[in-house]
């Protein structure tokens, strides 16, 4: 239908956390350069990724615009709620919300319990002529294509009528006509696969954080007198009822078995059980081999722990025990046995296998090697990826669904693997200490330096060593960075025969320290042994100096003794030669 899939993620906003593989029962999460989007086809949009995404990066896509766009049309508009509306909106009551949907342009407002209703009539009837070992209920649309999906075999085991939403669906459209317009409200992300499927039936499926922002949007608060009802009359001006029939026993579907406390009705050859959650769903029915027993297991299956209240729109709290008595309190605890609907609720359900593909051992075997894993002792099958076993990991990198840098292990090892080759080459003393001070690493060069080469070749470390007792001098500095963070510095510092260059730093504060240490003893031996005969050039170069000044300073001596005796010969001569 060229649009966005139920489920979707906002790629700007994802971690690199992985988180939504591990929980995705389904692995329909498919990771390119760290960042997960979600697989349409793969996926059955039970919205655990969008619960447990810690970045909120997994979103239900919004139909507000098309919603915008019924309520601007000439047709009448009917909201149908599911009845997980309790949890969400625990301070209102049906009224209110009646009131606050008619100020924004709905027509009228019903319960989807009443389709509950209806589907566990048909339900308790067809379940008393039936002879199958087992009835799997198709209330939930995540489950029913979970099951025709992933375990298609169990196809013929589904209920054979629709959910209940599509269910009141019909009812309404019998009731008020085929040209009314169905807007549903709830928890789910998969009713908008109901919704994408059945465009006769239901237009749109919404969900409650949806129905928040509309009210936010129109300045309605639940609690404003504006939706009050008018002396409990819930009829509009042209007395046309706003809230469309009365929900009863349905209200209960919203909590894990509340639609088989709708069933009972002392049929002695059904056996009602319940299970939530895919990862159950798939424990209970796995390899199962057909035989059955005395009675017909009937399997209410939920996609979410605890039922819808505990839906991917649904808030913590909606799933406490305060919102159950309160389900329970607006709830009849009755059977739904012998209410007449006269709509046809009657579904048949296909199945919609995934196709599956099973790579060779030696494509699994390429896969494995690309993360490190060369035999069965490599395969720690820890789950850090999301993946069950590495084999399950390396089938995802054969699909193209996954990365190799998912697997921790493997960055471990090569992180290990690129430190340890970085410190053994650095030509200094390298080492790394933990909050006790004890060593966890350090290359040859410390270890020469602390004079346990020894030790260090015959281990290949010297872990579990205190500093303390190869630089007693020197361990306030990594107690000083481990608790304050920062670097230190010390040059030309004398440790026993040797002078030295620390940097002392902090790798994560509170947990681990480092330093790099250089032996410079060489150099400053050599930088004296430069400095001296660089003052023993200048002392002779001043010697020299002194010489030639001395040699210059009586030669000027001699030379002006000599001039004045020319002078003084001059001026005599000179005198003479007057006289006469």
């Amino acid at each position: 239908m060229g649009q966005t899939g139920p489920v979707f993620t906002t790629e700007n906003e994802c971690q690199d956390c992985y988180k939504c593989v591990r929980h995705c029962h389904c692995k329909a999460i498919r990771i390119v350069n760290g960042k997960a989007s979600v697989i349409p086809e793969a996926c059955v949009s039970c919205g655990e990724c969008v619960k447990v995404c810690p970045a909120h990066a997994k979103k239900i896509r919004s139909d507000l615009g098309r919603l915008r766009f019924l309520l601007e049309g000439k047709n009448r508009v009917i909201a149908s709620l599911a009845p997980s509306w309790v949890g969400y909106f625990p301070n209102t009551n049906l009224d209110r919300l009646a009131r606050a949907l008619k100020r924004i342009g709905f027509e009228g407002i019903s319960e989807t319990a009443l389709g509950a209703e209806a589907l566990s009539a048909e339900t308790c009837a067809w379940l008393r002529k039936t002879k199958r070992p087992l009835v799997i209920s198709t209330a939930c649309p995540a489950a029913v294509d979970y099951i025709r999906k992933y375990m298609p075999q169990y196809t013929g085991a589904l209920l054979p009528f629709y959910s209940p939403v599509i269910s009141h669906c019909r009812l309404l459209r019998k009731q008020l006509g085929n040209e009314i317009k169905i807007a549903f409200f709830g928890p789910c992300a998969a009713k908008k696969n109901e919704s994408d499927q059945n465009q006769g039936l239901l237009d749109l499926a919404l969900t409650f954080s949806d129905l928040a922002q509309l009210l936010e949007e129109n300045g309605l608060q639940l609690n404003d007198s504006d939706c009050d009802s008018i002396d409990g009359d819930f009829a509009l001006e042209s007395d046309r009822e706003l809230l469309i029939g009365k929900a009863e026993e349905g209200r209960f579907y919203s909590v894990e078995g509340g639609m088989n406390d709708t069933l009972r009705n002392g049929n002695d050859h059904i056996r009602y059980t319940a299970v939530s959650g895919l990862d159950n769903l798939f424990r209970i029915l796995h390899q199962w081999n057909g035989n059955g027993g005395d009675r017909t297991i009937f399997l209410e299956a939920l996609a979410c722990r605890g039922g819808c209240v505990n839906g991917p729109d649904m808030p913590a709290r909606a799933s406490s025990l305060d919102v159950l008595f309160q389900t329970d309190r607006i709830s009849s605890a009755a059977c739904s046995e012998g209410k007449i609907s006269n709509v046809p609720l009657d579904r048949i359900c296909k199945e919609d296998p995934l196709a599956e593909w099973i790579p060779s051992e030696e494509e699994m075997e390429r896969a494995l090697a690309r993360v490190g894993k060369y035999g069965r002792s490599d395969e720690l099958n820890c789950g850090a990826c999301g993946y069950n076993t590495c084999r399950d990991f390396a089938r995802a990198l054969l699909q193209n669904k996954a990365e190799e840098a998912m697997c921790h292990n493997y960055l471990r090892k090569n992180y290990e693997r690129t430190s340890n080759a970085l410190i053994k080459y650095i030509p200094a003393a390298v080492v790394i200490v933990n909050n006790e001070l004890q060593i966890t690493e350090c290359n040859r060069i410390f270890a020469d330096l602390a004079g346990d080469s020894v030790v260090f070749d015959s281990l290949g470390n010297l872990d579990g060593i205190s500093i303390q007792i190869y630089l007693p001098e020197y361990a306030e500095l990594f107690t000083s960075v481990l608790e304050n963070g920062g670097e230190i510095e010390k040059y030309n510092q004398k440790y026993q025969n040797r002078i030295l260059n620390l940097s002392v730093f902090t790798i994560a504060r509170g947990k681990f320290a480092g330093a790099v240490i250089q032996d410079v003893t060489r150099k400053e031996f050599q930088r004296e042994q430069a400095a001296a005969k660089a003052r023993e050039v200048i002392q002779k170069n001043v010697l020299t100096v002194q010489k030639v000044a001395r040699l210059f300073g009586e030669h000027i001596a001699e030379t002006e003794i000599m001039l004045h005796e020319i002078a003084k010969s001059c001026e005599t001569e000179n005198g003479e030669t007057d006289e006469r």
